[in-house]
């Protein structure tokens, strides 16, 4: 018998929605090919359930909320926060077998996380650190993007910053970005690529925000330290700083910091959902250049879908064909690895990946 492999292990916490899309409307969404609707309760707290109804699946989300519970839009059975069913139509009693799943969920730096294994797994603890998000020292905002791509194609991109200088050369790359000399380094629950560019011209993006702190913009010494957290977390730190400042040694204060954060959720084997944000540590209360950074990464992840959606297309045109890898792969190297050891911990009997060393 011909088995399909799994992409995504299950035991993990993903996001499902930024906290401003989820309020007591019912909101459906697919998360690792499970079709969900979600709500708030009255009092705040996130609500995640399987979007079918017990009786004659029709998805929940074309229901409508009685307080905090989910009446379904076909026969009226009522559903309680938990996925019990409380109230049948025509009878006194319940069947007690009338329940659909109910999923761990949880707010945390903005964005609302459901755990799809077993729940007596969801340890809160292992939310992804995404803290910049909701830090009062940091300002900044992001969107969802639903890209039509693997999850992982995602990670792979955002591991190997060099496809800046060739796909966003008018905004953030330059050939710098391509030639400088890169470090990874990685444990068995991250994986971090480390870039210094020294003595370079800033390009656009980063040049504007240097001007806007210091009033000018010159050579500059840029970093990029990524930091991959199993299945699909990519925080980015990134900025520049003037040549001589010091930020090589540890001293930023002269120079712009921002952190990228990304955090990509299966929809299905080739689709997914690309939370992101752009926070910063500097002009907090400059509300017009927030809109413009999260204006200019829009356009530049935009960019990013277009290549990743024309990559997906190409993978499923040509299902006998394998990447090959270069160096600059070593960071998306060992990011799959992680995942694959996820995977295989949730598949009895299949081979786990080559163990990893730290």
């Amino acid at each position: 018998m011909t088995t399909t492999r799994q992409n995504f292990p299950r035991n993990a916490w993903y996001a499902a929605a930024y906290d401003i899309e989820l309020n007591r409307a019912l909101l459906a969404r697919t998360i690792c090919n499970q079709k969900l609707v979600m709500y708030r309760r009255q009092d705040g707290t996130p609500v995640a359930l399987e979007d079918a109804c017990w009786h004659r699946m029709l998805p929940l989300s074309k229901g409508h909320l009685d307080g905090d519970q989910l009446v379904c839009g076909y026969h009226g059975l009522v559903y309680g926060p938990n996925g019990r069913c409380t109230s049948m139509p025509s009878q006194q009693t319940v069947n007690p077998s009338a329940c659909v799943r109910g999923y761990p969920a949880i707010e945390r730096h903005r964005l609302i996380w459901l755990w799809l294994g077993d729940p007596a797994l969801a340890d809160p603890a292992k939310v992804p650190d995404m803290h910049w998000n909701g830090d009062p020292e940091w300002a900044g905002d992001g969107r969802r993007i639903h890209a039509k791509c693997d999850y992982r194609l995602v990670v792979d991109n955002l591991m190997d910053l060099t496809h800046e200088t060739f796909v966003h050369g008018s905004s953030i790359g330059n050939r710098a970005v391509a030639e400088a000399p890169f470090k990874v380094t990685y444990t068995d629950d991250r994986v971090v690529v480390t870039r210094w560019m020294r003595d370079i011209e800033p390009p656009p993006f980063w040049a504007y925000q240097l001007s806007k702190k210091n009033g000018a913009a010159g050579r500059s010494d840029r970093w990029q330290i990524i930091t991959f957290e199993p299945p699909g977390t990519v925080t980015i730190d990134v900025g520049v700083a003037p040549v001589g400042s010091g930020a090589p040694e540890g001293d930023r204060a002269a120079g712009v910091n921002g952190y990228v954060l990304n955090t990509m959720t299966p929809e299905t084997d080739t689709t997914c959902h690309y939370f992101w944000a752009f926070c910063r540590n500097y002009n907090l209360h400059d509300q017009g250049l927030t809109q413009w950074l999260r204006e200019g990464v829009t356009r530049v992840f935009g960019e990013d879908e277009t290549i990743l959606a024309a990559q997906q297309q190409a993978i499923l045109d040509h299902p006998d064909k394998e990447f090959y890898n270069l160096n600059i792969d070593a960071g998306a190297m060992w990011a799959r690895r992680l995942i694959d050891a996820m995977i295989a911990a949730e598949s009895p009997g299949t081979p786990r990946p080559l163990e990893i060393a730290a």
